[in-house]
């Protein structure tokens, strides 16, 4: 007689449901004998640019070293987001991508009897990483899509461990102000840890999204985390970084896994960072495609929501999956989003001119309207 290990299994994760990423180009190939370069993805919030030419310079040194463990404690790469951000390398930890650090964060604070908050339509992983641990999930319900703050405030007890904001949200490039921002932090109880997740923050020029770095020194309780997957281009060497107080780091860098972040990607994260160029171009590519989509979305007569990442939920008023169908047979992937509570839209991430062009063709075809 066999064992059920389903029934053995944490109940929170008995709850849960894998983590999809987005349709890999390689899986749609074999699927339509079509070849994967005549395939356009948007699906998953990758820079259309490719990395950074220091990036991959960077990598090229590093390969002969491949025979040994990567510096455990990524000495150079703390040093070089301390100088650039102004923050002290001992409230720096690191992660194999920001999901990494949301895991770390349920880790080391959250258990059965404790609860997470978080908003209706925010990223999968904070209920992921919540329940999985054990603990309770609170979603609050969105406001205009995005994060209701005041009734997230009104969600917390004194059972309540860690908030999980992000701004801008993701799938919804919804976003919120300094003094919103400021209003927030003021009033959450110091023995609640919020998670700010910035993943998409290099996306917004000077004031447009407020910088979560400003709020550290005075929020003991303040995590701000960060990627090297969005804006530097990343994706596959999965990069996350995280700055708190450095008694919070110290916590969290308890729980991180040995050498989590390997050393080709922390000598790419380290040119990346440096290359203030090609993140100037990643914005104005970023901000042309966002004004192209956003005329084509216009011109179908679609609603879309604003948004402040690489990538914009357009609502086609009807249910979105068999759309979504037609497109994959066009050889586009983008994002279904239903499993987010938001049925009719579709999440499609910037590429370049000939890719957003080529989606929007393919749209207009599979509505009846090409």
């Amino acid at each position: 007689m066999s064992c059920d290990f389903l029934a053995q299994a944490l109940p929170g994760v008995q709850k849960l449901s894998p983590y999809v990423p987005g349709k890999p180009v390689d899986e749609l190939a074999r699927e339509l004998g079509m070849a994967p370069a005549s395939i356009v993805k948007l699906a998953s919030n990758e820079n259309p640019l490719g990395p950074s030419a220091k990036a991959l310079d960077a990598i090229r040194a590093e390969l002969a070293e491949l025979t040994r463990y990567p510096d455990g404690n990524a000495f150079d790469l703390k040093q070089a987001l301390s100088e650039r951000f102004g923050v002290a390398a001992t409230g720096i930890t690191l992660g194999n991508g920001s999901n990494d650090i949301l895991e770390l964060v349920a880790r080391a604070y959250l258990a059965p009897g404790y609860n997470a908050v978080f908003s209706e339509h925010a990223f999968a992983v904070y209920p992921l990483v919540t329940l999985a641990i054990g603990a309770e999930g609170r979603s609050v319900p969105a406001k205009d899509y995005g994060h209701d703050l005041e009734a997230m405030l009104a969600a917390i007890d004194a059972d309540t461990r860690v908030v999980f904001v992000a701004n801008p949200n993701n799938p919804t490039g919804t976003w919120f102000d300094s003094e919103a921002l400021a209003r927030f932090l003021a009033r959450v109880p110091e023995h609640v840890l919020v998670v700010l997740d910035e993943a998409y923050i290099e996306y917004a020029e000077g004031d447009k999204l407020p910088d979560g770095l400003a709020f550290l020194a005075q929020y003991p309780n303040l995590i701000v985390s960060r990627t090297f997957s969005k804006a530097y281009g990343l994706a596959a060497l999965r990069v996350g970084y995280a700055f708190s107080s450095p008694t919070v780091a110290d916590v969290l860098n308890r729980v991180r896994q040995p050498f989590n972040v390997n050393s080709l990607a922390q000598a790419a994260a380290c040119a990346a960072l440096a290359d203030s160029d090609y993140l100037a171009r990643s914005r104005a590519l970023n901000d042309a495609g966002m004004a192209q989509l956003e005329a084509g979305f216009r011109d179908l007569d679609l609603k879309w929501i604003p948004s402040r990442g690489n990538f914009i939920a357009v609502d086609l008023g009807r249910e979105a999956a068999p759309i979504n169908q037609g497109l994959l047979q066009e050889g586009v992937i983008v994002r279904p989003v239903a499993g987010y509570g938001m049925p009719t839209f579709l999440r499609v991430s910037i590429g370049t001119e000939a890719e957003n062009a080529r989606f929007l063709a393919a749209l207009s075809k599979v509505l009846g309207r090409g």
